[in-house]
């Protein structure tokens, strides 16, 4: 099935499932009130969220409606917690290939991750507002996952049964501001703003054969201001399946339900597939030439960040956004 939420009832919107075909919607009020309580009692809900979906994919669920994304919020509009990994290895070896430094033994086999901001997501039509075109600004087009509640330490064959939904996320990040702030070496902070997820979070099942081995096999498609920018192979490359990310965040604490792990910039060996990220296309730039030629985002420029089914339908919905200057307060 497929759940979104629109931007009405509070900070937390009001949950809908969505058509498979991402036409139409129905409130699902009288079931739960937000994703995040549904996803606080999953095993009861789902099935009766199911149960609506299966009614509005006929055709016979009241209250149905016309879909309008504008009017969408992210699926979950504040989570509990958004980690991060770096699954996709081919970018982390070219970034530290281009500074002539070697990728340490120990991130072939510990994913890395951060704690990313989870307080407020962008809606999937919501402007990036940045203070400063200075600040580097840059997408990252990537999958999360969200979970229910994750017992700590549980094992990468136990986290995959606590994966419940699919969805994509533009991790926004700001380039120029990362190399200070990891030089004080306590992590990310400016650097890291709001992100924006995808109209919709489906279950795994809605993804058929392409959900395999806790990987999504479908590309990611990116397009910046109107131009393909790439559309790398998301079950390619992929070092850390998202099982596998999971129980690394739930290693020494349990995560709530409602915790999104992102599966970080998605990057393959074949750069002929573009770049998820301007960091990527300018490493390898970097690599080609010496130097990179593309600038990092502007105002006014667009990102649209979508996932298509073999048959070339929309999954998740695209993200879509401008990118703005954010007014002094």
């Amino acid at each position: 099935m497929k759940l979104g939420s629109l931007k009405e009832g509070g900070r937390d919107g009001t949950l809908v499932v969505v058509s498979r075909d991402l036409s139409t919607a129905v409130r699902a009020t009288g079931i739960a009130s937000t994703l995040q309580r549904a996803l606080e009692d999953w095993s009861n809900v789902a099935p009766r969220l199911n149960a609506l979906y299966e009614s509005l994919n006929g055709g016979d669920a009241d209250g149905a409606f016309d879909l309008d994304f504008n009017a969408l919020a992210a699926p979950l509009p504040r989570a509990y917690e958004f980690v991060d990994g770096s699954a996709y290895l081919p970018h982390v070896e070219r970034v530290r290939r281009a500074r002539n430094a070697e990728v340490p033994a120990s991130f072939y086999t510990d994913p890395l991750m951060y704690q990313a901001t989870s307080a407020g997501f962008l809606g999937p039509r919501d402007a990036v507002k940045v203070v400063s075109e200075d600040y580097g600004i840059d997408l990252e087009a990537e999958i999360v996952v969200v979970t229910d509640d994750v017992p700590m330490a549980a094992t990468p064959e136990q986290a995959a049964g606590h994966i419940q939904l699919i969805g994509l996320v533009n991790d926004v990040s700001l380039r120029n501001l990362i190399p200070g702030e990891l030089a004080k070496g306590f992590g990310f902070l400016q650097s890291k703003p709001r992100s924006a997820l995808s109209p919709v979070f489906v279950t795994p099942d809605e993804l058929g054969d392409a959900w395999r081995g806790n990987k999504v096999h479908l590309p990611l498609l990116t397009h910046i201001n109107g131009e393909w920018f790439g559309a790398p192979e998301a079950g390619v490359d992929m070092q850390f399946d998202f099982s596998q990310l999971v129980a690394h965040a739930a290693k020494t604490r349990p995560l709530s339900a409602g915790a999104i792990v992102g599966s970080g910039t998605i990057a393959n060996e074949d750069t002929s597939k573009g770049a998820s990220c301007f960091a990527e296309k300018r490493t390898v730039e970097t690599l080609r030439d010496g130097k990179p030629s593309t600038p990092f985002m502007s105002f006014g420029d667009t990102v649209r960040i979508e996932m298509l089914d073999r048959d070339g339908n929309s999954i998740f919905g695209a993200i879509e956004q401008r990118i703005e200057r954010q007014a002094a307060p």
